[in-house]
């Protein structure tokens, strides 16, 4: 039965402002840039400390990243900010050239991304951009779970060289990691040990699959998850280690089924170790508008969902 409870929420958006303000105080090469959302992206305690290193850009996406790169000649290491649709595939092109190809120091750091954006809708509810951004060389991507672990991997990404895309989101959401923990990229976190099936989940869809987990507990089943909180690059040591001792897997994610964290645990398996696989997640749609959570279980995103698709895999098995 799962250990973890949580008795504050919070958005994991903020994680990122408070990791960013922390970044501030202790390295003096860090600035940021944002396209006309400060609010949103909870920079603006950065804005206020430190006006000489932060840069409104206005609503000119593009040329924010074209200016985050030429900042990183000087030095200096750029946190870009805005909408997770607007940091991937309003500026595709840009990324792609700029960033990427020469393996610039740029922190793209994007909120609102998935179905949990709401009442906003299927326009800013981008749900490729994982996937888009994972195939990117030099690209690390990463998708924090809470608001601790949010502005622990805001603080890491700026002692790593090379570009980083990290996604976060508006909604509250349970506070379930520690404070102090120490956040280490490309390392997936054991949260529960189980025998009977592995659920690999990635941003919000965590604390999804700690619920499933105490449902599939309640039946007799023994799930072990894991926070696979960096899609980019992937920890293949820790999935194929746990696929191997229960057998079975499901990937939950808060993306498309195409292109996201469950085609890299496919890919990976396919390649070492071929076992019954379920995926929860958006199966080739666009989202719509709505109440988050409403959202999440008309699109298959719950708790209810992954203990469905972890049935369905361990009855696959041979």
């Amino acid at each position: 039965m799962t250990k973890y409870t949580y008795t504050e929420k919070k958005d994991t958006r903020s994680g990122f402002g408070a990791g960013l303000l922390e970044l501030g105080r202790t390295n003096e090469n860090v600035v940021a840039l944002c396209a006309d959302l400060t609010g949103s992206l909870k920079m603006t305690d950065f804005q206020k400390a430190y006006p000489e290193r932060f840069f409104q850009v206005g609503i000119a996406e593009a040329n924010m990243m074209g200016m985050a790169a030429g900042m990183t000649i000087g030095g200096k290491i750029p946190f870009t900010g805005t909408f997770a649709n607007f940091s991937t595939g309003r500026v595709y092109d840009q990324i792609r050239q700029s960033i990427a190809y020469s393996g610039k120091n740029v922190k793209i750091c994007a909120s609102h991304a998935g179905l949990t954006l709401g009442e906003d809708g299927a326009t800013h509810q981008i749900l490729e951009d994982l996937g888009m951004m994972k195939m990117l060389p030099h690209m690390t991507v990463i998708n924090p779970c809470d608001y601790n672990q949010t502005k622990a991997a805001t603080i890491a990404i700026a002692a790593h060289i090379g570009p980083v895309y990290l996604r976060f989101g508006r909604p509250s959401m349970p506070i379930f990691t520690p404070a102090d923990q120490k956040f280490e990229i490309g390392k997936a976190l054991k949260l529960i040990d189980g025998h009977d099936v592995s659920i690999f989940a990635t941003g919000h869809l965590v604390w999804e699959a700690i619920l499933a987990e105490a449902m599939l507990a309640d039946k007799g089943i023994k799930a072990e998850v894991i926070n696979i909180h960096t899609i980019k690059p992937l920890d293949a040591k820790a999935i194929l280690d746990s696929a191997q001792k229960t057998g079975c897997v499901v990937s939950a994610e808060e993306h498309q089924m195409n292109g996201g964290l469950g085609d890299n645990i496919a890919q990976l398996l396919a390649r070492f170790n071929p076992m019954p696989m379920e995926m929860v997640a958006v199966n080739d749609s666009f989202g719509e508008s709505g109440i988050p959570h409403e959202l999440m279980e008309k699109y298959g995103l719950s708790a209810k969902n992954i203990v469905e698709a972890a049935e369905k895999a361990i009855g696959r098995k041979k």
